[in-house]
């Protein structure tokens, strides 16, 4: 596969041989003969942070809610103790086949590659461009629905909150599928180093204003009703009901913390004493215990707020209206954030399929070719009829499937059901064992395995209860309906 050979070509050079040739000595470069490393325990904890807050913790509210105060709170503390101890065990698969002094693996496949072989490092390839393409999706209907809040706001604001203020979701998809395939044929997309700097501040900023309205709501003297075991069956839903969403609850948790997938190259920025390893579990501790601080607050106080009837998104359901103001601000944060984090998310595809199709058809002029365009105030701009045509299909794909599944809870609770398991829990896991060297049937290979099967179940139950509730809301749904 062309990933492999890409891979293999940027891990070539050991660190014995590198140090061997002299590169250990030189005070510019690490020992892989990389640019010498700065990143340090406050940067790498500061990624981490950056990189799990974002639109799952809109959903919180409603996860909570169906689970109560007992088990909601305890859900939410196991996802993080789970996503912490599994992100300790990857740390130390940076390296190989010593966690201290083995060769570098800069990204997550490749560490997969270098413990597990070939076809696992291709099952975790296939699983994070799934996890990849569902994310572009979610954000396509995350920010669409945000877009809309804005335009529903502003009319509950003028015409009080009885009207009836529609906002059209096909047709903010469109103009959020249109900027897309603008910055889509950005060339160094990557390079834009300033976007995680937005993304950092509009999360924090939209979460901040969630949270901030719900103790607002709360000390304004409103009493939702709330319950010990969440959503009243017989009241709020049914018998049946109170399961599915029960299970989707755990998706939609589970999306909350899906971020294995950077921990590699976050901790391939930090420098090489103390050990990378130790310094990324410590990391990752204040990483994930801060987050769940946060979450656990929008979670909890989400639920106080809105009780049983909490909305699938807390700043766009609508059980705020005033200041309609900062309701406006904080779907404006989220927009600008998803609108980056799209492009984020979408480029490792684009950069894999161009690689797959130049290296499957090498001496093709339409793939190959780059034609320089003068664009007003601009100036020039690198112009490949293969990446417009390429990339303005992967955009269009992905606004249709948002525009027939325009589903918030439902689709992020798929999407962290389907990426939870494998990525967080099963890859850390088998890597570890093999680095370890663990005997089969010993205690410790016995409960690594449990933990992994009781999480495969888990994500199964949400996958289900996802898909269910998909199907449930396709029914009387008509897909794009524009206005």
């Amino acid at each position: 596969m062309v990933m492999e050979k890409h891979e293999q070509a940027a891990g070539k050079v050991s660190a014995f041989n590198l140090a061997e040739a002299g590169y250990g000595d030189r005070p510019d470069l690490d020992d892989d003969g990389r640019e010498r490393r700065t990143g340090t325990l406050v940067t790498a904890s500061a990624h981490i942070i950056t990189a799990v807050i974002g639109s799952g913790v809109l959903s919180l509210a409603w996860a909570i809610a169906q689970l109560g105060w007992v088990i909601g709170p305890v859900v939410l503390v196991a996802f993080s103790v789970i996503t912490w101890f599994c992100s300790s065990l990857l740390a130390d698969c940076y390296r190989a086949p010593d966690p201290v002094h083995g060769k570098r693996n800069y990204t997550y496949g490749q560490a997969v590659r270098a413990y597990l072989g070939v076809s696992k490092y291709r099952l975790c390839s296939l699983a994070q461009y799934i996890n990849l393409v569902g994310v572009t999706i979610g954000y396509t209907i995350t920010t669409a629905i945000s877009m809309g809040a804005i335009k529903r706001s502003n009319c509950f604001h003028r015409n009080g909150h009885s009207a009836d203020c529609e906002a059209s979701n096909t047709t903010n998809m469109i103009i959020f599928a249109g900027i897309q395939i603008l910055l889509s044929q950005l060339p160094n997309f990557h390079k834009l180093w300033w976007l995680s700097i937005v993304a950092a501040v509009m999360s924090l900023a939209y979460s901040s204003i969630g949270l901030g309205l719900s103790i607002a709501k709360i000390a304004g003297g409103v009493h939702a009703k709330t319950t010990l075991t969440g959503a009243t069956v017989g009241v709020d839903v049914s018998a049946t009901e109170k399961i599915w969403k029960t299970f989707q609850s755990l998706g939609d948790i589970a999306f909350a913390y899906s971020y294995s997938n950077v921990l590699i190259e976050i901790q391939d920025t930090l420098r090489s004493s103390p050990p990378e390893n130790v310094v990324m579990k410590k990391a990752s501790f204040i990483g994930v215990s801060t987050t769940t601080m946060f979450y656990m607050l929008c979670g909890v106080l989400g639920y106080a707020a809105f009780g049983n009837q909490a909305p699938g998104n807390f700043l766009t359901g609508f059980g705020f209206y005033d200041p309609f103001w900062l309701i406006d601000v904080g779907n404006v944060c989220i927009a600008i954030h998803l609108i980056g984090a799209y492009q984020v998310f979408c480029q490792p595809i684009f950069a894999f399929v161009e690689a797959w199709a130049r290296d499957r058809w090498p001496d093709s002029g339409f793939l190959n070719a780059e034609r320089v365009v003068r664009v007003p105030l601009a100036g020039d701009f690198p112009l490949s009829p293969f990446r417009l045509v390429w990339r303005t299909a992967y955009v269009v794909i992905t606004a249709l499937v948002a525009m027939i599944f325009p589903f918030f809870n439902d689709f992020l609770g798929l999407i962290g059901a389907v990426s939870f398991w494998p990525l967080t829990v099963y890859f850390p896991v088998q890597m570890y064992m093999a680095q370890a060297k663990t005997r089969r049937f010993s205690p410790t290979w016995t409960w690594m395995n449990v933990l992994s099967f009781s999480c495969l179940v888990v994500s199964l139950l949400a996958a289900a209860g996802s898909v269910q509730g998909l199907i449930t809301d396709l029914k009387g749904y008509k897909p794009f309906k524009v206005s």
